[in-house]
């Protein structure tokens, strides 16, 4: 069960993933835990699904994130051995991307 592996205390309204998700089991599990499953079918799939593209679009924002958070060679090795330092880098870097 996908709640006990993440250990959500609210439960997501939907789940977004890439192609590679896109398997009947863990569409039942999302299912499973009362959030809609925006997972685009494979293109060899047998019973296509259907997905939410607007919403499945604003994950290409958190992609380009993280593709600028491993820019940054000091988060990328996680040079702060401490959850507390390591913490304040990940604020200070999300304080720069927003003012940029």
């Amino acid at each position: 069960m996908m709640n006990a592996f993440l250990g959500w205390k609210i439960p997501p309204l939907a789940i977004v993933a890439d192609k590679a998700y896109g398997s009947a089991k863990i569409r039942q599990q999302i299912a499973d835990e009362g959030a809609l499953a925006v997972i685009p079918s494979k293109s060899n799939a047998r019973k296509p699904t259907s997905h939410d593209k607007k919403l499945y679009a604003m994950r290409n924002i958190v992609e380009r994130f993280f593709c600028k958070m491993k820019d940054m060679r000091r988060l990328a090795t996680r040079f702060e051995k401490r959850a507390i330092n390591f913490l304040s880098m990940v604020q200070l870097f999300a304080i720069r991307c927003w003012l940029n």
